[in-house]
């Protein structure tokens, strides 16, 4: 029998569910679905999921289970079949993988009734009495509480079957079910709003009643309109979640101390924008239920349904808030830090991505349409070829004049453009000059130390490497071709040895003629270089580079007469140099040509080569027929030099000590949400560490 197991079963694994100890009885969680399959079974619960497979008589054996299973007599079962016999190994086999994936839960056989009955008798005349003694709200005035709605039969019927029905939640949801019900028979609940009678409030007030718990209303005229304030009171110190309604879009934060969730209800309420609380009423009892849900698990102790769903968007580490909208009517959760983290988990940081995916997956979470704290990059309207380009919008100049521009990166795959147009994208928001920015403290170093390389050692002082050390390089040979023969660029390339003793090497690519535009650094400002300008020589065709020109005389040339740079790089050979320096100036031109299309103009982002090496090689695959022509084996071999790279880079770079550039007081938001989501914000003011 082979096992295949859901995420949620494999989270389930790590800490099983059922803990049976002396005398419990086992049963199926309620709500288990099973399908059965040609050879095998599959079953699935809020706690996780399987595939069992190997043999076509495991529905057959299902069979004979299941009823047992869920009225908790599959230990009499076991007690009929003979010790040793394949079909009680059968039958222990299944049960094992079950208690495996979360799919059991293990009760004290304390009753023969049905396990659906109240877990906490005595809670119905605990919430009448709470009711009827009243509180008093966080404004001060008197409040009343509202006892669960009775739903046939009388109070007492009413009051069981709710009780029955939050029974069996806690057993299809919680770890162990009997604590969890300990725990909501001690607490009480408390809805704060300007309105208590408002649709928002009795709406989350009845959900909250539903739950078991009993819940009192107050009035606090302070509240804006459409905000609603959930708190859990007992058994520890005060908890809550926040509820609003703006125009047609609403919220829910995540538990939370009562400072902590108003904070974020206001920053949530300015980023939704204002507009008066409306909504069907399907999507005020939406959001209600949903805010309940999480006060009410928070209460049992059970994990926030934030975690419930396979959504790779999320960030486990980090609280979510649920953002919901009324046309078309939806929610969903997403990764969220609001403004001010006063409780532990707010002030909480990820570790730092270890993969080139878990990056780009704090990438998108930082950049939510929603809720992110600024643009996501993405391809946009820009052409993927010759070379993958990304770009992302960046914020008003501070000077407020000239209108707002695009920043736009390219390299040699669409998800590595992505990370570096984000990389360079915060360090303009943080002041452009004096901080670098990288997924880890490696990825921050090495683009550090490359930039610094890049602009401490002047090439024109250098005497060029011979062009056959690098011009057999495949990706070279592909780069090359592309920026002269398929974008008509007539240009130079040529690669430099920083130091001898060090291989350390710096390739710079150099137009061979003027252009009508885009003369500054290829690199950063200006709408780049779009076209070969008329009666320029076409280069030759041949897929090698040229030679590289004799080398310059002992007077350094004048800044006039030097060409602008459209490419460089710096690397540990010079075929990879020499590779990055010709992508980069194909980047830059395919770029400068994105500029004519409608919309702001753009800004280039400076490559950082093989810094990003490392994370994209973690955890990929290459064929063993792959060589350097293909990108991921000439990642995955750059990522091999890249610790003994740095070490020489950092060798080479050694500036006098100085004062750490210092955050400006209007960013230090930035960084820190930076650095929750795991980056790194490295000041280079000083030698990189």
């Amino acid at each position: 029998m082979t096992a295949t197991t859901s995420p949620a079963g494999r989270d389930a694994q790590a800490a099983p569910g059922s803990t049976a100890g002396p005398g419990d009885v086992r049963r199926l969680r309620p709500g288990v679905a099973v399908t059965p399959l040609v050879a095998g079974l599959h079953l699935r619960g809020r706690r996780g999921s399987v595939t069992l497979e190997g043999s076509t008589a495991l529905p057959a054996l299902w069979e004979l289970v299941e009823e047992p299973l869920r009225e908790g007599g599959l230990d009499t079962l076991l007690d009929g079949m003979e010790p040793g016999s394949a079909l009680r190994a059968a039958v222990e086999t299944l049960v094992a993988q079950l208690d495996a994936h979360d799919l059991l839960v293990a009760e004290p056989p304390q009753r023969a009734v049905h396990p659906d009955r109240a877990v906490y008798p005595d809670r119905g005349e605990q919430a009448v009495r709470a009711g009827q003694e009243g509180r008093a709200g966080r404004a001060g005035q008197p409040v009343h509480a509202e006892e669960r709605q009775p739903l046939g039969g009388g109070p007492r019927a009413g009051h069981a079957e709710g009780a029955a029905r939050v029974s069996r939640w806690l057993r299809a949801t919680a770890e162990r079910p009997a604590l969890a019900a300990v725990a909501l028979a001690t607490a009480r609940a408390g809805v704060v709003s300007g309105d208590p009678d408002g649709p928002l409030a009795r709406a989350a007030g009845r959900a909250l009643a539903l739950g078991g718990l009993p819940v009192a209303y107050a009035a606090d005229p302070s509240l804006p309109e459409g905000r609603v304030l959930l708190y859990l009171h007992g058994g520890g110190p005060d908890r809550g979640v926040a509820a609003g309604l703006c125009g047609g879009a609403g919220y829910a934060t995540a538990p939370g101390s009562p400072a902590q969730i108003g904070s974020e209800a206001a920053a949530l309420e300015a980023r939704l924008g204002p507009g008066p609380p409306a909504g069907p009423p399907a999507f005020v009892s939406l959001l209600a239920g949903a805010a309940a849900h999480r006060l009410l698990c928070a209460a049992a102790g059970l994990p926030d349904p934030a975690g419930e769903g396979d959504d790779g968007r999320l960030l486990p580490g980090l609280p979510a808030v649920l953002l919901a909208e009324s046309r078309p009517l939806r929610a969903d959760y997403r990764t969220w830090l609001g403004p001010v983290r006063l409780d532990t988990d707010r002030r909480a940081d990820l570790a730092p991505a270890d993969t080139l995916g878990e990056a780009l997956r704090r990438v998108g979470a930082l950049g939510d349409e929603r809720c992110g704290v600024w643009p996501e990059p993405l391809p946009a309207d820009l052409r993927q070829l010759p070379v993958p380009l990304a770009t992302c919008e960046l914020p008003q100049p501070p000077e407020g004049s000239g209108s707002r521009r695009r920043l736009v990166g390219g390299a040699p795959r669409l998800d590595l453009a992505r990370l570096e147009v984000f990389c360079r994208a915060a360090e303009l928001r943080l002041g452009g000059a004096g901080f670098t920015v990288g997924a880890n403290p490696a990825h921050a170093r090495g683009r550090a130390l490359r930039e610094a390389a890049a602009t401490s050692v002047p090439s024109a002082s250098r005497t060029p490497v011979a062009a056959r050390r690098w011009s057999g390089h495949p990706q070279v040979r592909h780069w090359w071709t592309t920026l002269t023969t398929r974008l008509g660029v007539p240009a130079r390339l040529e690669v430099f040895r920083t130091v001898p003793g060090e291989e350390v090497y710096h390739a710079v690519v150099r137009p061979t003629a003027p252009y009508a535009s885009g003369q500054g650094h290829g690199h950063e400002e200006g709408q780049g270089y779009r076209h070969r300008p008329p009666g320029a020589g076409r280069p030759s065709a041949s897929a090698a580079p040229p030679a590289p020109s004799a080398p310059p005389g002992p007077s350094a040339p004048s800044a006039s007469s030097v060409p602008p740079v459209l490419g460089e790089a710096v690397e540990a050979t010079p075929g990879d140099a020499a590779a990055f320096a010709a992508l980069a100036a194909v980047a830059s031109v395919a770029a400068g040509g994105a500029g004519s299309v409608a919309g702001p103009p753009l800004r280039r982002t400076r490559p950082s080569g093989g810094a990003v090496a490392p994370l994209a090689a973690a955890g990929a695959r290459t064929a063993a027929w792959e060589d350097r022509g293909w990108t991921g084996r000439w990642l995955a071999d750059l990522a091999v030099r890249e610790e003994a790279f740095q070490d020489a880079l950092g060798r080479l770079i050694r500036p006098a000590p100085r004062t750490a550039v210092p955050v400006p007081a209007g960013t230090r938001g930035l960084v820190a949400h930076l650095e929750a989501f795991g980056f790194t914000v490295l000041p280079t003011g000083r030698e990189a560490p």
